[in-house]
C-alpha cells in the first residue's frame, strides 16, 4: 500500500485540543494483522521522540460505529491509528467508508500525563545548564509513566554527582513554582537557532523549518511532542541520579543518567 500525503498533524500548533474532525482516507488490515484507519489529519500523537502514543476513539459521523484507537504509529509522514471497531459487525462501514467524515476525541488523562512528562524531561535539560552541567550533551529521552529518564553524555567526578542530584532536584522544583508559558511554533532554521540558543542539532538540516518548544522564558528546542501549557501543570519532580559508564578509547567514561518521578 503506498501513501504519499502526509497526515496534517492538529496537535502540532493545538496540543491542548482533545477532540476534532476528519476525513476517513483508508481503512486496512497491516500484515501484522491489526487493523488501522488513515485520516486526512489527526489529533492523535504518534509513539515517538520518547513519548507514547494516544489512545482514544474515532467515530463516523452519524453511525453508532466507534474505532478503539489502541495504538499510533507515524510512517513516511503518514499516521495509522490502530485499534478494533468496538462492534465487529459493523466494520464494513469502515471498509466502505473513505471520504466519510469521522470525529476523532482523544483520552484526556493519559495526554495529560503524557505532555507532563515530556515537558518535565525538557525542563532537566534546562536545569541541568543551569546547575552547571551545560557541557553534558543530553541523549536518549524516555518520557513513559514506567520510569522516565533523560540520558546525558559527558564526564563528571564521581564525588560531584550526588552533590549536584539534591540541586537539581531544588532547581527544577523552584521552576515548577514559578511556572511559566510553554509555546509551540514552527519556525525558519535561522530563527529557530536562536530561539534556541544560537545553534540546532545536527540532525535539524539547515533550510529545514523545525517546530521548537518554549518553557518560560528558558531557551527552546526542537521537539514533535506534546507538552503541558504551563510549567506549573508539571507539578513536581523527584530526580535520581544513576551513572553509567563506558570505554571510550581505553578511557572509563561516565554518562549520568537522570531519572525523573512525578509526585
Amino acid at each position: 500500500m503506498e501513501l504519499t500525503t502526509p497526515t496534517k498533524l492538529e496537535f502540532y500548533d493545538q496540543m491542548l485540543k482533545l477532540q476534532s474532525k476528519a476525513i476517513l482516507v483508508h481503512y486496512f488490515k497491516g500484515d501484522d494483522g491489526r487493523k488501522a484507519l488513515i485520516l486526512d489529519n489527526t489529533i492523535f500523537h504518534p509513539q515517538g521522540g520518547g513519548q507514547p502514543s494516544d489512545t482514544g476513539f474515532i467515530c463516523v459521523t452519524d453511525s453508532n460505529l466507534r474505532f478503539c484507537v489502541q495504538d499510533v504509529r507515524s510512517k513516511d509522514g503518514v499516521v495509522f491509528h490502530y485499534g478494533v471497531a468496538e462492534d465487529s459487525s459493523m466494520e464494513n462501514e469502515l471498509e466502505q467508508g473513505k471520504g466519510k467524515e469521522v470525529i476523532l476525541q482523544v483520552d484526556e488523562s493519559r495526554r495529560r500525563l503524557n505532555s507532563r512528562l515530556h515537558s518535565a524531561g525538557h525542563l532537566l535539560d534546562v536545569c541541568m545548564r543551569n546547575v552547571g552541567f551545560a557541557h553534558l550533551e543530553p541523549g536518549k529521552g524516555y518520557h513513559f509513566p514506567d520510569g522516565p529518564f533523560v540520558e546525558y553524555k559527558g564526564t563528571v567526578p564521581l564525588n560531584e554527582l550526588q552533590n549536584k542530584q539534591r540541586e537539581i532536584e531544588i532547581e527544577v522544583n523552584a521552576l515548577i513554582s514559578k511556572g511559566g508559558k510553554v509555546n509551540a511554533t514552527v519556525l525558519p532554521y535561522r530563527e529557530a537557532a536562536e530561539l534556541c540558543g544560537g545553534s540546532l542539532p545536527d540532525y535539524i538540516h539547515p533550510g529545514s523549518n523545525p517546530r521548537i518548544i518554549k518553557l518560560g522564558d528558558n531557551p527552546g528546542c526542537p521537539c514533535g511532542g506534546t507538552h503541558v501549557s504551563d510549567v506549573s501543570e508539571i507539578l513536581s519532580m523527584k530526580v535520581y541520579i544513576i551513572n553509567l559508564l563506558h570505554l571510550e578509547n581505553d578511557n572509563l567514561i561516565n554518562d549520568p543518567h537522570v531519572s525523573e518521578c512525578q509526585i
